[in-house]
């Protein structure tokens, strides 16, 4: 039997992460992917002469060499920075909102972005100026409270952080009530909700606000050859620190012995390889309901799986177009379309076959103009599903619904920018819900992991680390992880579940 430190269990972003952290550390490791490439979502595939981008839109916590983001710095420590080149986006969003008659640009930068919104409210940039302050302590706490790994003094926190303090349990529409914001700065602030996939009356402030940070203060980037480029940067760099990735290598039980502690995984094809650890980059509805025989779970893990809540199911439009994004009219990178900026009733709506209230699009052109051949243009929508609604519709309905669907996300994005799209569409691909889960193994399709509650977001889960694990020898990382879902937030957890393994091995004198 083969034998190592290590074994992670899927080759997604928070996999690659770990990895790479555990190797850094001099330790064995082996990653196990069913696939036969890297990355999970973070890939690309190719139709006819266009490569599309998977899922990535943007990603935050860059910034550039001379001013790194915290990603970039967590790069940088993993030894990957270096092979992956990056494109600084110059303009963060165009914002499309039919009930409110909204259509502007924000650009990134903070006193940019504070400036610009003077056009939406006389005091814009006054407000906007206040609220980044408060994000700055906001981040300045959270990091103080990693520092002490979930203990920190009382008296430091009243003294240092009192805003803090005194917006921890609010939610994001709580919190801007109690700012008293005019509604055109918050709905302008609320832009960005669809990337957490959680309204507004249950998304944490303190987890939106953070991530709010970390866009206008650093900006966001893509790396050039789609995220696709950022997994092979983790494969080669893996390699190089000694390390094992076995692809088309499902894992298909997690083994414990006697005592209840993790002793190694179990092929699909019947290998068994030893290990004391385990780092599991997939669903814990996967690890307690499949990979775990049912005696080794402990009914807390079960009780606390089921009490949370699947975030938005992905649907997703990928479109190769035979003119260039500037014969189009498309000047921008980056839409949100809304029927309104209202997110609570965009989220209510969005539980249902129907009604696409919110999508974002994304012309990759804009940002790199030699992603596809001259003279065409690749463009992607997005859109959730905030219930289970696809597992309903019958085998015989579903390809004419998820055209459908397709054609009607298309239609409201040429109403809303005034081009003309689908004549000029020469290839097609479309992701729902069913095409999530089937790829990656992701309950009902779901993009985001977990929805992040004001009551189970960020800082509670950051706490309760060390309480959430439930099988001596296991950890899970990545998106279901205690920083939940995104790009940089599931590399992060990865590594951070890595560091806590190496001290599990530590204290046991490995």
């Amino acid at each position: 039997m083969d034998k190592y430190d290590v074994i992670v269990i899927g080759a997604g972003n928070g996999g690659l992460g770990a990895a790479c952290r555990i190797l850094n550390a001099g330790k064995t490791c082996l990653v196990c992917e069913k696939h036969n490439i890297p990355g999970g979502f973070a890939t690309s595939f190719v139709r006819g002469r266009f490569e599309f981008e998977a899922s990535l839109h943007e990603f935050n916590g860059i910034g550039t060499p001379e001013e790194p983001g915290s990603t970039r710095i967590l790069f940088e420590q993993l030894g990957v920075a270096d092979k992956i080149e990056w494109i600084q986006l110059k303009d963060a969003y165009h914002l499309i909102s039919e009930a409110e008659g909204y259509d502007y640009v924000m650009p990134f930068g903070w006193e940019a972005f504070a400036k610009a919104n003077n056009q939406l409210h006389p005091d814009g940039e006054k407000y906007i100026n206040e609220f980044f302050a408060l994000c700055q302590q906001i981040r300045e706490a959270m990091a103080y409270i990693g520092e002490t790994k979930g203990r920190p003094d009382p008296a430091v926190m009243m003294e240092k952080y009192p805003d803090y303090l005194a917006c921890g349990s609010y939610s994001v529409n709580e919190a801007f009530e109690a700012l008293g914001y005019p509604k055109e700065i918050v709905d302008n602030l609320n832009t960005y909700w669809c990337y957490l996939g959680a309204d507004g009356n249950n998304l944490s402030f303190l987890h939106y606000a953070n991530m709010i940070y970390s866009y206008f203060s650093k900006g966001a980037a893509i790396p050039k050859y789609r995220s696709h480029e950022l997994s092979l940067a983790f494969e080669e760099r893996i390699h190089e620190l000694g390390g094992d990735i076995w692809f088309n290598s499902e894992v298909v039980k997690i083994l414990t012995d006697e005592e209840g502690h993790v002793c190694g995984i179990r092929l699909k094809d019947g290998r068994e390889i030893a290990a004391r650890h385990v780092i599991a980059n997939c669903s814990p509805h996967v690890v307690y309901g499949k990979l775990l025989d049912s005696e080794a779970v402990p009914e807390r893990a079960l009780k606390l799986t089921n009490f949370r809540k699947l975030a938005g199911r992905g649907f997703t439009v990928f479109l190769g177009i035979s003119k260039s994004a500037e014969e189009l009219g498309l000047k921008d990178h980056n839409y949100f379309v809304y029927d309104t900026t209202d997110n609570v009733k965009q989220y209510e709506s969005m539980k249902k076959i129907g009604n696409t209230a919110a999508q974002a699009t994304v012309c990759l052109n804009n940002a790199d103009p030699d992603c596809s051949p001259e003279g065409t243009c690749i463009i992607y929508m997005t859109t959730l599903f905030t219930d289970d609604a696809w597992s309903s519709v019958d085998k015989e309905d579903y390809f004419k619904l998820k055209n459908k669907v397709a054609a009607d996300m298309i239609e409201r994005f040429e109403k809303a920018t005034g081009t003309n799209i689908h004549d000029y569409i020469e290839e097609i691909a479309i992701a729902t819900p069913e095409t999530y889960a089937r790829y990656c193994g992701h309950p009902q399709g779901t993009v985001y992991g977990y929805e992040s509650q004001y009551y189970d977001g960020l800082m509670s889960r950051i706490q309760m680390v060390e309480e959430d694990r439930f099988v001596p020898g296991l950890r899970i990382g990545g998106g279901y992880g205690e920083r939940l879902l995104g790009f940089p937030s599931s590399y992060k957890s990865g590594v951070n579940e890595a560091g806590r393994t190496l001290r599990d091995m530590e204290k046991e004198g490995r």
